[in-house]
């Protein structure tokens, strides 16, 4: 790992974290992979949601990190630990106690799903994320599925078969009100149609309370 990010995520030296910016791209691309790591194992430390120059570390860094993924083009280098560290997110909170205020884990995840599924037409990196991104879909933020649907919709175009076996992740999230999921099922048709023949009649009678009857009707004109 370049010097620079083991002295700042070592030390977790906030007041030399801006100098990662002074760096080229290319001459920390090779350490960015082992700096993920590293960030993973800070953020899932028992203090780190109390300890605000960690998470400004933290927030700092996966900044550069993501920055230098983006102009290197190294996505599918550094895709298992970027996908990695999203992951770990989920095993904290993510829901903010206040009106607004994302938690420290929700922002790491904000930050790393923009660089890791605007890729959506990277077969490779997508194998990776999407099981990982529909775990969101009931974990997340508001904000975060919304986001999310975007980019799932932009997948389900580009590669409709990664996004098929969980097509009824999917379709639970509609039947709760996510409709801008609706999207990704009109690339998913086959598969969704497959789901609806084989448990349509055990599973929609279930949702009927909960789901808004706009989300209903869509789907039941799909099938």
């Amino acid at each position: 790992m370049h010097q620079l990010f083991r002295l700042v995520l070592g030390q977790k030296d906030l007041s030399r974290a801006g100098d990662l910016f002074s760096l080229d791209d290319s001459e920390i691309e090779d350490s960015l992979t082992e700096a993920l790591e590293q960030i993973k194992i800070i953020s899932s430390s028992s203090d780190y949601q109390t300890n605000n120059n960690d998470q400004a570390v933290v927030e700092i860094c996966i900044t550069r990190i993501t920055t230098a993924i983006r102009e290197t083009e190294s996505i599918e280098k550094h895709a298992k630990a970027l996908v990695g560290l999203w992951d770990s997110c989920l095993e904290h909170n993510l829901r903010p106690s206040g009106k607004d205020e994302d938690t420290p884990h929700a922002k790491i995840a904000s930050d790393i799903m923009s660089c890791i599924l605007q890729n959506y037409n990277r077969p490779p990196v997508m194998a990776l994320a999407i099981p990982i991104a529909v775990k969101f879909l009931h974990r997340g933020t508001k904000e975060l599925c919304r986001n999310m649907s975007n980019y799932l919709s932009l997948a389900a175009i580009s590669k409709a078969d990664l996004l098929a076996d969980h097509t009824e992740v999917i379709v639970k999230s509609i039947l709760q009100g996510q409709m801008n999921y609706l999207d990704s099922l009109d690339e998913l048709q086959p598969s969704f149609q497959v789901y609806i023949s084989q448990f349509g009649e055990l599973c929609f009678p279930c949702f009927w309370s909960p789901c808004p009857t706009t989300s209903c009707g869509e789907l039941i004109s799909m099938y």
